[in-house]
């Protein structure tokens, strides 16, 4: 892997522990006391409850709720917006930057089919709060997005160039680092936009525009999707939409949950989509 270029010290967070902490909850349970956790994790407790709030927003103790498969079910039930009443009231988006902010457009039928030809692809790796990110860009906007602290490196870059097979790719992070710091909500400017450039079919573009209807926070089901694409019986056939999203977080397929409330599948590894959802849920309820 390449040197990455970090977004700010006081935005970087430490997903590495995160993970690790993760994993001791769903081992040692629910009722696991911060005690015990930092002495698992070699750390003090008042250290320990300092790293995992700077990158949480929340108390450990407060965390462990949203990491649960009752958590999930409890948005479905109670948190839940249909993707209908979202868009009737104006709720594209939340108060997250890269929900209001994110503009996009998709390439021409013309375009998809030369698969990239003649088109210069910038790419770079970075910190993200979910891990190492890769991220790869055109002129015209992010164009992929992919977290490899589970699927690994070589397997994130394969896929995002996999995808363009006739571009030329060049490792220029420079390029990418103003759209990436807004994308993480990390911008100067925090009404920088974060421009997209995406390839897909027709299909898969309608169910990642619904995907980006999804307000932070909260989340959908796949026959959701299904039926507001105006394709309600197409649920298996929008679940592969959802898995081929290459724009990992800012089109958000980590909000499509099964209709029994669990987490589905994920493209980067469900750890990395349960800590993305309690993430989001700690900061709409912080």
């Amino acid at each position: 892997m390449t040197d990455q270029t970090p977004i700010p010290e006081t935005r970087r967070y430490h997903f590495d522990v995160m993970r690790r902490a993760i994993d001791l909850v769903d081992e040692m349970g629910p009722q696991a006391r911060l005690d015990d956790l930092a002495a698992a994790m070699d750390m003090s407790p008042a250290h320990f409850q300092r790293v995992f709030s700077e990158w949480a927003g929340v108390s450990p103790k407060r965390f462990q709720q949203y990491l649960t498969l009752g958590h999930a079910k409890a948005l479905l039930a109670e948190r839940f917006t249909t993707l209908e009443t979202a868009h009737a009231t104006g709720l594209s988006g939340s108060s997250r930057l890269h929900d209001l902010f994110l503009r996009w457009e998709a390439m021409s039928p013309g375009d998809w089919a030369r698969a990239g030809d003649g088109l210069d692809i910038a790419w770079g790796w970075f910190d993200s709060p979910f891990g190492p990110a890769l991220v790869t860009g055109t002129e015209r906007g992010i164009c992929g997005i992919a977290f490899a602290a589970e699927a690994g490196a070589d397997a994130a870059f394969a896929d995002l160039t996999g995808r363009w097979p006739s571009a030329r790719f060049v490792e220029a992070p420079a390029r990418l680092r103003p759209w990436v710091l807004s994308a993480f909500g990390a911008a100067p400017d925090p009404a920088a936009p974060t421009p997209l450039f995406l390839i897909g079919a027709p299909f898969q573009i309608k169910v990642w525009e619904a995907l980006m209807r999804i307000p932070s926070g909260q989340v959908t089901t796949y026959s959701e999707i299904a039926a507001a694409i105006g394709h309600p019986k197409a649920v298996r056939a929008v679940g592969t939409a959802v898995g081929r999203n290459p724009v990992s977080f800012l089109i958000p397929c980590h909000r499509a949950l099964r209709k029994s409330g669990g987490l589905g599948g994920y493209h980067w590894g469900l750890p990395v989509k349960r800590a993305i959802l309690a993430w989001e849920a700690a900061r709409e309820d912080g």
